[in-house]
């Protein structure tokens, strides 16, 4: 790994963001079918789908069955969002297979009212006002840490850019109560659901949070693409952070996932999974996933919604390995479908367009100084 960098863990989201916001019509065989695409390439955690309403998210309405159905794959922590009691409750009938999410307890406030009234019928008062019960509850619970929460801290389509100052006072109200008790606060979690994230206003706000709180050691990252800026803000996370901490991604397959009362629908998107393995692997950073095989499950996922995602690695391949670079009298390459010669070999080329006059030599074989 390389030094300097934090630990990376990715949490993919494809199952649940990305379900949620998708045709209701697609049904229980395929999602089968892209869990276990997912659960082969060597992620280590998947979040299945969410315990909510199916009133409201009638795409989670068969997440009982694809608990039923699907097979876990040892080494793959699967859990599941569950957003009030009568989902927690849900949520642990199916335990095992599924795991709690391995966060501690934390106070969470959206720094967009307006987005949380629409999300989930709570106003940003009341969720502050939840803030003693949180801690009273770790308490009681003996937790050994505990966090802090902000949502929609760069922006909101609704109510326009926040400062980061706004999200500093509300999370330093929150770390006042927290240090009334005996437990240390040692990770903060970030959203962006609206996509509003960009590369500087990451690393100032990581700065800010690391200054202030130089307990923290774990950072959960919720960054939405609306504006094409969630890889280039992860980047700035990364390199934001340093090797004492740990940093959680959630990211999707394909980039694909939104939320209907956002306004923005699928096109906020999140990361895609498979440009986030790239990246972290140019870095140096592992992640022990098959790019190649997470590279097949992202077909497999466009066959599924019958159209294109938005990732790139899925559609360009991987920079060529070592032992894997294009054959310089490779035939022309034009469209998507072409492109994926770089995993399904010549056969999808014309091997006519070639329209150079005499073979390319090997760069190997070319000499020179």
């Amino acid at each position: 790994m390389s030094t300097g960098l934090p630990t990376v863990h990715l949490t993919e989201e494809c199952l649940r963001e990305g379900m949620q916001i998708e045709s209701a019509t697609i049904g229980v065989d395929d999602k089968l079918a892209l869990l276990d695409a997912l659960s082969d390439t060597g992620l280590r955690h998947i979040v299945v789908g969410s315990f909510v309403s199916p009133r409201y998210t009638p795409q989670m309405a068969d997440i009982d069955e694809l608990l039923r159905r699907f097979r876990p794959r040892p080494g793959v922590r699967y859990s599941a969002l569950a957003l009030n009691e009568r989902g927690r409750e849900r949520a642990a009938a199916w335990m095992p297979p599924l795991t709690p999410s391995g966060e501690p307890p934390y106070t969470l406030v959206h720094l967009c009212d307006t987005f949380t009234r629409r999300n989930a019928n709570v106003s940003q008062a009341a969720e502050i006002a939840a803030w003693p019960a949180t801690v009273e509850a770790a308490v009681a619970a003996g937790a050994p840490r505990a966090g802090l929460g902000a949502n929609a801290v760069f922006g909101s389509n609704f109510e326009g850019r926040f400062e980061l100052a706004e999200t500093f006072e509300l999370l330093e109200r929150q770390h006042a109560l927290w240090a009334q008790t005996a437990i240390p606060v040692d990770t903060v979690w970030l959203g962006d659901p609206m996509g509003w994230c960009a590369p500087d206003r990451v690393g100032e706000l990581l700065a800010g949070v690391l200054d202030r709180f130089p307990g923290i050691r774990h950072v959960y990252l919720h960054l939405h693409d609306a504006r094409g800026l969630a890889l280039a803000s992860s980047y700035a996370a990364i390199v934001a952070l340093g090797p004492q901490h740990e940093l959680h991604l959630d990211c999707t397959a394909g980039g694909i996932g939104g939320c209907p009362y956002c306004g923005s629908g699928r096109a906020t998107g999140l990361a895609p999974t498979e440009d986030v393995v790239h990246l972290l692997e140019q870095l140096g950073i592992p992640t022990g996933v098959d790019l190649d095989r997470l590279i097949r499950a992202v077909w497999r996922l466009e066959e599924i919604l019958g159209r294109p995602t938005a990732g790139h690695v899925s559609k360009a391949g991987p920079m060529p390995r070592d032992g894997r670079r294009y054959d310089p009298n490779l035939p022309v390459v034009e469209t998507f479908a072409e492109a994926r010669h770089f995993a399904l070999g010549d056969d999808v080329l014309d091997p006519d367009r070639r329209p150079w006059r005499t073979p390319i030599p090997s760069p190997a074989t070319r000499g020179g100084p």
